[in-house]
C-alpha cells in the first residue's frame, strides 16, 4: 500500500505523470469541467472534502511554481484566499476573470473536485522542479 499522503490513485498518478509547468485545477462542486479534461471527482457531500484539505494534501506531493485564481475570489470569497495564501507562501499568484479560469481548465492533466460549497475556491497550479 501506499506511504505517502495522497492515497487516491487517480491523483497520484496524475501527479506522478506532471512535469514542469504542467496545470491540475482543484475546484468546488459547481465548476464546470470542459469535455476531453480529465475529472477526478473526490466530492462525498456538501463540503466533504474542503477545497483547502484536497489542496494541502496535493501540495503535499506536488511542487507548486505559480498558481492561477479568479479575480472573484478577492471579494466574493476573501476567507478562501486568505487560506490560499497562506497554504502557498512565496508562490506567485496570476488573477483572471472567472471565464477565463473555467476556459484554461481544458489545458490541465485534470480537475479535482472536491465537496466545496463556496464560490471562486476553484484553482489552478503550475508545477515547479524539485531541483
Amino acid at each position: 500500500m501506499k506511504k505517502t499522503t495522497v492515497i487516491n490513485s487517480e491523483l497520484s498518478t496524475v501527479i506522478a505523470g506532471m512535469g514542469h509547468m504542467d496545470w491540475l485545477s482543484i475546484g468546488d462542486a459547481g465548476m464546470p469541467v470542459p469535455m476531453g479534461t480529465k475529472k477526478i471527482d473526490l466530492a462525498l457531500t456538501k463540503e466533504i472534502p474542503s477545497f483547502i484539505d484536497v489542496l494541502k494534501n496535493v501540495l503535499s506531493e506536488l511542487e507548486v511554481q505559480k498558481i492561477y485564481l479568479a479575480n472573484e475570489i478577492k471579494t466574493k470569497n476573501p476567507d478562501q484566499l486568505k487560506a490560499i495564501k497562506e497554504a502557498l507562501p512565496n508562490v506567485e499568484i496570476e488573477y483572471m476573470p472567472h471565464s477565463e479560469l473555467k476556459k484554461d481548465l481544458a489545458k490541465c492533466h485534470a480537475f479535482v473536485r472536491t465537496g466545496e460549497m463556496t464560490p471562486f475556491s476553484n484553482i489552478i497550479l503550475e508545477s515547479g522542479v524539485t531541483f
